[in-house]
This record gives structure tokens, sequence and C-alpha cells, in this order.
């Protein structure tokens, strides 16, 4: 590979493709120099990112996601890894980076097809520190959870999450959202975009913020 690590946008944030020979803290340098330079343009965002071409130890996928969080000034949502020759999503981890959760996910074969139509390849990993879900929410489709969630994909419209803590959407909120469901009114609402039939805290109505990297929704 001429290039030790190679960056592409996918719909919920990036894929970074590393060399798998090169020394692991030359690696980290040219992650370092490479993303550095493009620090106005992910405007700290919020993303999903995906690892692929090499097997980190979990002491290096930790180092490694602070080297990318701190040059490109993003805060990373989930991290997620693939097989060369599948290209499929493996391995669940729980573990703590910098104060945060990253969950790296697996596909979930054990859905319907009916679920599927619903769900567009559901999946929901629940851990101490938040659930995570995997998938578009569609038609008529509800999702409820007990603590927060962060939701890989859309809430297209028609579909509808309710839940008792803070809800954060990778992808755009078309549907309706209901945060702090059981009145919990410091929980928030967070999405890449909101054209929402509905957002609530509680049992009270409120309007997006539109930012520039991410909208958000709470109580003032």
């Amino acid at each position: 590979m001429k290039d030790p690590v190679l960056i592409k946008s996918n719909r919920y944030g990036m894929t970074l493709r590393f060399d798998p020979e090169l020394p692991f803290d030359l690696l980290r340098e040219r992650v370092h120099e490479k993303l550095h330079a493009f620090t106005h343009f992910f405007n700290h965002a919020c993303m999903v990112v995906t690892f692929e071409g090499r097997t980190f130890t979990k002491e290096e996928e930790q180092a490694m996601v602070e080297t990318i969080e701190e040059s490109a000034g993003i805060q990373i949502l989930c991290l997620t890894d693939t097989e060369d020759n599948t290209q499929e999503t493996h391995t669940i981890a729980d573990t703590p980076v910098s104060g945060r959760h990253l969950c790296r996910k697996t596909r979930d074969n054990t859905s319907n097809d009916t679920a599927g139509e619903a769900y567009d390849s559901a999946e929901t990993i629940h851990t101490e520190y938040g659930l995570f879900y995997r998938g578009n929410l569609r038609g008529r489709a509800i999702l409820e959870a007990d603590k927060s969630i962060v939701i890989v994909g859309d809430i297209e419209t028609g579909a509808t999450v309710i839940c008792k803590g803070s809800v954060t959407v990778t992808g755009t909120i078309y549907g309706t959202v209901i945060a702090g469901a059981t009145g919990d009114y410091n929980a928030m609402i967070a999405a890449v975009d909101m054209k929402p039939e509905l957002l609530r805290i509680g049992e009270i109505e409120v309007k997006p913020v539109i930012g520039g990297s991410y909208s958000w929704a709470r109580l003032l």
C-alpha cells in the first residue's frame, strides 16, 4: 500500500484503511498528519468510524481512537471494524475510551423478514453505558429504550423512538423522538440533521436547533 492510511467518507462518518505492516507508532504519526490537515472540515463532528485492513490489540485500538479524535477534532460515537473478505462488522467490545464508550458491532443474522422491513438490518447492543442501535427505523416502527441510546441510522417518517434518557442519531430524524420519557427533563436529542414530525422531552414538545455539523433539542 503506497499510502499507509486511506480515508473515505461513508453515510455515518468515515472509514480508515490502514497499512497492515507499518509499525504502529509510525502509523499513528501518519494518521495524525493526514487528519490534522482536515480539522476545519470535520468541524467538531460526532461520527461513526470504521477500521479496515488491520487488526489492533485493545491497547492499540484505544491509542488510535485517541489519535483520531485529537487530530481531527471529532468525537467518535461508535467504532466498527470489518473483515477484508466479507466487509461485515464483527466483535462486540465494551471499552471506555477517553471517558466515553466505544462500541464495536456485529451483524445480527437472527432478524426475520418482517423485522427487516421495519428496522432495516436492525441490531441493538446493550451496555452499561447505554444502548447502541444499528439500522434505520422505518414505517410505523416503534423503538423503546430504558436508558440513553445512540442510533446509527435514520428515524424515518412514521417511526417513533421513546427513550427514558437522551437520544443521539448519526443520521436524520424524520419521525418522532421522545427523550426523558419518564420525566428526565435534562435529557436531550441530537442528530446530524432534523426534519422531525415531533420532538418531545418528557411531556413537553421542543423545536430543533439546527447547527453546523449536528442539530439538537433540549429544554432550556
